[in-house]
């Protein structure tokens, strides 16, 4: 690989630093190109972009971009790298889904926002809400004061109604 091949790599790595919300690094010696095929599948329909980057191309792209400096110790053996999009907690789900079942595909870190985790932390990070679950949530507490209010309403109309019935009942008999 020339050095304008090097630099071309470093700026596509710098590119997805930019616009992802999380960034994982996994250990994904010992996997099968099926297994992986499989990884990389879930990860897309997350929107989820997984890469396999020297570790000294990495590296440079995070020195020049000045973000995720404490990943430099796990910056070692064979590592994939996991570009969260929008839900950063979809690749820590992916993750550990994977590793439950074969002990493969490890974590070694991530940054989630501006927050460092080490690998330890995947059982934690998996057991996260997503945003949506989060939003809907959210929307759902403000939604219940306004329904209650609704129910509220109904029960009062209902019964002035059923007291007009009862006494009609009343007046007819």
């Amino acid at each position: 690989m020339n050095k304008n091949e090097k630099a071309e790599i470093v700026e596509k790595v710098k590119e997805l630093i930019e616009n992802s919300s999380a960034v994982y690094l996994t250990d994904f010696s010992g996997i099968t190109v099926s297994d992986i095929t499989s990884i990389r599948n879930d990860f897309r329909k997350e929107g989820v972009r997984y890469k396999v980057i020297k570790n000294t191309l990495f590296s440079r792209a995070v020195s020049e971009t000045g973000k995720y400096s404490k990943l430099g110790s796990d910056l070692v053996g064979m590592t994939g790298y996991a570009f969260a999009g929008d839900n950063p907690i979809a690749p820590a789900k992916i993750i550990k889904k994977y590793f439950d079942e074969t002990q493969k595909l490890a974590l070694k870190a991530c940054y989630i926002e501006d927050q460092f985790y080490d690998g330890t932390k995947l059982s934690e990070l998996a057991m996260l809400p997503s945003k949506q679950d989060i939003i809907a949530g959210i929307l759902t507490s403000i939604n219940s004061p306004a329904s209650g209010i609704v129910g509220v309403i109904n029960a009062v109309i209902r019964d002035l109604v059923n007291v007009i019935d009862q006494v009609s009942k009343r007046q007819a008999a």
